[in-house]
């Protein structure tokens, strides 16, 4: 078990492809260099905006010990380990333990998705947490999965000594409040979207696993701070600003825009992996100016 309770602001990496498709892991090292340098609290490796369903099973265990290598030390490790069966999983989960991750983020499974009951979840999840050499959390993102966890499943799984929270992008706060209040006071309940993170702070989130995190973590991890200190007028001037960047990154244009945006703040974001689309020129021109507007391009 994990003793210390999940913190902070923790990007869901970009993978950068070169342009023949293979993963750039030079790239991939010298972005987790320039993002030791800011206030992050840790890193997802093979989150949705990693391209994670893309991956082959080498390509994510090398991401993943690169990732360990080369984390600034005391930062939290998190490898996305979901696959759609439990076996599958599991097996997963292992080979990232092995590798270093502190924990797994696993994935709700959703291909078979009329037959993914309370009882369905509530017991994958539960045979993936008994078996896994390190602590899992639950990752609910209806967006991609199609699929909505209920308040009573993770009640029940939040009892688990080895579920230790869950990531929530739905971006739902009603929600949000109803699992804080399903859930035992120690569950790491983690927003997933930063254009709902002022008011999970003011819920009494402590962490958040955001794709803005990727182009803009200082500013992410300042909107924390803020809070923190009770700054909270300029805390929300500072998330309306970010809003707008995370828009576009994640409903507009999507991985291909968040990596575009990424290079602009001078990290290495790399094409798309097939069959997603790159960035066409106007794209490329809306984004530049979403983030001129929000006064965070570097100089």
């Amino acid at each position: 078990m994990i003793k210390r309770p999940i913190r902070g602001i923790l990007p869901p990496m970009i993978t950068p492809f070169r342009k023949n498709g293979q993963v750039d892991y030079d790239a991939f090292g010298r972005n987790i260099e320039k993002w030791n340098e800011t206030p992050l609290g840790g890193y997802l490796v093979l989150g949705s905006n990693s391209e994670a369903a893309y991956l082959t099973e080498q390509e994510k265990l090398k991401l993943t010990q690169l990732t360990v290598k080369t984390a600034r030390k005391g930062r939290f490790v998190l490898a996305g380990t979901g696959l759609e069966s439990t076996r599958e999983t599991i097996r997963l989960t292992n080979k990232a333990a092995e590798l270093g991750a502190r924990a797994a983020l696993v994935l709700t499974p959703c291909y078979y998705g009329g037959q993914m009951t309370d009882n369905a979840l509530i017991r994958h999840f539960t045979e993936v947490a008994d078996a896994a050499d390190i602590p899992i959390l639950i990752y609910n993102v209806p967006k991609f999965t199609h699929l909505n966890i209920s308040v009573e499943a993770v009640r029940v799984l939040s009892r688990h000594t080895k579920i230790i929270g869950m990531k929530d992008s739905r971006g739902d706060i009603p929600q949000l409040e109803a699992f804080l209040k399903a859930a035992p006071r120690e569950f790491n309940l983690i927003v997933g979207s930063a254009s709902i993170l002022y008011p999970a702070l003011a819920l009494g989130i402590k962490a958040g696993i955001l794709a803005l995190a990727n182009c803009a973590p200082s500013q992410c991890a300042e909107i924390q701070k803020l809070y923190d200190k009770s700054e909270r007028e300029k805390a929300k001037d500072l998330q309306a600003r970010m809003f707008p960047v995370n828009k576009a990154i994640t409903e507009t244009y999507g991985i291909a825009g968040l990596k575009y945006a990424s290079t602009l703040m001078g990290y290495e974001g790399g094409s798309v992996r097939s069959p997603l689309l790159p960035l066409d020129r106007d794209g490329e021109i809306d984004i530049r100016q979403i983030m001129e507007r929000a006064g965070i391009l570097p100089r």
